[in-house]
């Protein structure tokens, strides 16, 4: 089943609601960038977390972008995500290894440690919106839901997880955003938080092969859910050489001849994807000739 997400209302509106399916996306940034276990949960989850929050945005070019820093083995993760379902990310130390925590699973807060959770949107403003919090757990989906309630002021259920193979390839991947309306009724609320104490884990409910509608069914079926649109998911990368080429006629005319004088093949990585550029010394002169 490829990726997708899908955006819903409950409650006769008073709750909105966001799940979304992700395998295939956090395997793609796995194998990228040969992200350990404990690496590759900590990205996955906050892949499937951007996807749900990029959705929500309303502009055609909006772009939000997650940045989480932390003193951590990881030293952190960035993620951007735009309102069409494409995303992209990495991990500052994606070969980083780590005992399972005391539960027994793989130990994204420990990896991450104490930090900062900063979101920025780009709305095609002047100046983006900057929102940024402590990380409560890094375990990321409860730094979200902290992040909701304290910078947007608005009550939020984050459940986000990512399952493994044993040998380590992605198994199963995804979460659910739940929000509450201005004016949710209190018995709504209330019904709400204990039917969110007593579920099971996300995962449990991933590994179940249950759709993203399946899983808001199971967590809000009590209140009627309305599905009002369904959105692809995947892993997208917008680098090219011609980006690459762009970004090295801007650093001008005295790095590039730098570069010239060194007398080699210069090689381009791209952060979020790893996709590496080479870009010759013949190319180099022409971007020099370009350059101001």
């Amino acid at each position: 089943m490829a990726d997708y997400m899908v955006r819903a209302t409950a409650a006769g509106g008073q709750v909105r609601a966001f799940a979304v399916t992700a395998r295939d996306t956090v395997e793609f940034a796995r194998a990228a960038h040969n992200t350990s276990p404990v690496a590759t949960a900590a990205l996955g989850r906050l892949l499937a977390g951007s996807a749900m929050m990029g959705a929500m945005m309303k502009g055609e070019n909006d772009l939000l972008t997650i940045k989480i820093e932390g003193d951590g083995p990881i030293g952190g993760l960035t993620v951007t995500a735009d309102g069409k379902g494409n995303v992209k990310g990495y991990a500052f130390h994606p070969e980083v290894m780590l005992p399972p925590n005391d539960k027994g699973k793989l130990d994204v807060g420990g990896a991450l440690g104490i930090g900062v959770l900063t979101v920025i949107k780009d709305l095609g403003m002047k100046e983006p919106y900057v929102g940024q919090t402590i990380l409560v757990t890094g375990e990321i989906a409860e730094d979200l839901t902290y992040y909701f309630a304290t910078s947007e002021q608005t009550p939020s259920s984050v459940a986000l997880g990512v399952l493994m193979n044993r040998e380590n390839t992605v198994r199963q991947a995804g979460g659910f955003i739940l929000q509450m309306m201005p004016g949710v009724a209190e018995e709504v609320v209330s019904g709400l938080e204990r039917r969110l104490a007593d579920m099971v884990s996300v995962t449990a409910l991933l590994d179940e092969k249950r759709t993203p509608e399946g899983i808001l069914e199971y967590v809000l079926g009590d209140y009627g859910v309305e599905i009002m649109d369904r959105l692809p998911v995947r892993f997208h990368c917008n680098c090219s050489k011609e980006r690459i080429e762009t970004a090295l006629i801007s650093v001008g005319k005295q790095e590039l001849q730098q570069m010239i004088d060194d007398g080699e093949t210069i090689e381009v990585n791209c952060h979020f994807c790893n996709q590496h550029y080479p870009v010759t010394i013949e190319e180099l002169q022409e971007l020099y000739r370009q350059a101001r």
